[in-house]
């Protein structure tokens, strides 16, 4: 497959009063065209910030310490402010988590999704406007014609979430970033919104990235997966082998840790203790002292990644040659069954009625 996007190597601190905090620690991956790439972990693991460098928008006390990113052939990381610009929300466009801070409470939505036509020049303002009530029904905005001039508080949690998508599709980007796009909905819009973006990618032919906490969200939307920890990438492969195949025990974590059908207990599991501080990363494995399978080398040095398959990597010591044999959580085991129960979750709230239904 044709790549679109290849990050290498990229290392991003934040200065704090504190000292300087090690955000991203020598972070490569890349993104095919026509795929969904979802990258998981746990709150402050670096993903956010993994992205947000792609788009340009880090904080002001970010500072970019090594790495490229490279997108037809052009280093992101080397652009000027004005060259950025033409490809933000252009090119590359974003999805943000929460709507609400995504919509201008003072603007008709109409005019905020027809907004960046204009921006880059693509359109006048009728034929912008035009355009804007066509993605307004691609996403399934009912009436959309006459909704252009309706503010954002007159709609639904997942009306509004759609408008927001509707704006970063308008310009056909090539690569559509999600970050979080589902976590303020309740289950069954979230469902619906999930096989929108499906839908969309088919229809506008884009490449997505898409940034979740939660390894179930991705059952039935994603083609490959990376996990990150502790702002490294410690696992990455087909949804199938992240799923069936988990190889690193911080993906068991992940695994364990979410519900399905199946779960009979009123306690749900959770991973033992908290991430590292990021101002002074340990010299070996990160998850080391969260890992009930660590042994005496994870804390001296960092695992290299591992070769599972050629789509497959893993960065664990327990899959050095010379490394004890060890069997995944029973939970793991049982994972396939309740693979395909996510998958039919997914898609029997997707199918069980339009969005306005629930609104």
């Amino acid at each position: 497959m044709t790549k679109i996007l290849d990050v290498q190597h990229l290392k991003i601190n934040f200065a704090t009063f504190a000292g300087q905090v090690q955000a991203i620690r020598d972070v490569s991956f890349h993104l095919n065209q026509g795929e969904t790439l979802a990258i998981v972990g746990e709150s402050g693991s670096g993903k956010s910030v993994t992205v947000r460098s792609i788009m340009g928008l880090l904080a002001n006390n970010a500072q970019v310490k090594a790495g490229q990113i490279n997108f037809k052939n052009h280093d992101l990381l080397k652009m000027n402010a004005r060259d950025l610009e033409k490809i933000r929300g252009n090119e590359i466009a974003m999805i943000f988590q929460d709507p609400m801070t995504s919509l201008d409470p003072t603007m008709p939505i109409g005019k905020q999704v027809a907004e960046p036509l204009l921006i880059h020049g693509k359109a006048t303002k009728k034929a912008a406007l035009h355009r804007a009530e066509e993605v307004l029904e691609l996403v399934g905005i009912n009436n959309a014609k006459n909704r252009l001039k309706d503010y954002p508080h007159q709609f639904s949690g997942g009306q509004r979430q759609r408008i927001v998508i509707a704006m970063a599709i308008v310009n056909n980007p090539e690569i559509l970033i999600a970050d979080e796009p589902t976590t303020a909905l309740d289950v069954t819009i979230q469902a619906q919104i999930l096989e929108l973006l499906k839908e969309l990618q088919q229809k506008i032919k884009t490449s997505i990235i898409f940034i979740t906490h939660d390894l179930g969200v991705v059952a039935g939307i994603a083609d490959r997966v990376a996990v990150m920890y502790a702002g490294k990438i410690v696992e990455f492969g087909t949804v199938d082998e992240i799923f069936y195949d988990p190889k690193h025990p911080y993906t068991w974590g992940l695994l364990n840790a979410m519900p399905t059908l199946k779960t009979d207990s009123e306690r749900l599991y959770a991973i033992p203790g908290t991430p590292p501080n990021l101002l002074n990363p340990p010299q070996g494995d990160a998850f080391a002292p969260r890992n009930p399978y660590a042994m005496v080398i994870d804390y001296q040095a960092m695992p290299p990644f591992f070769k599972v398959t050629d789509t497959h990597y893993a960065a664990t010591w327990l899959l050095h040659p010379d490394a004890p044999q060890v069997t995944p959580p029973l939970a793991i085991q049982k994972r396939e069954a309740e693979y395909q129960i996510l998958l039919h979750q997914h898609q029997t709230l997707a199918q069980r009625s339009n969005v306005n239904d629930h609104e």
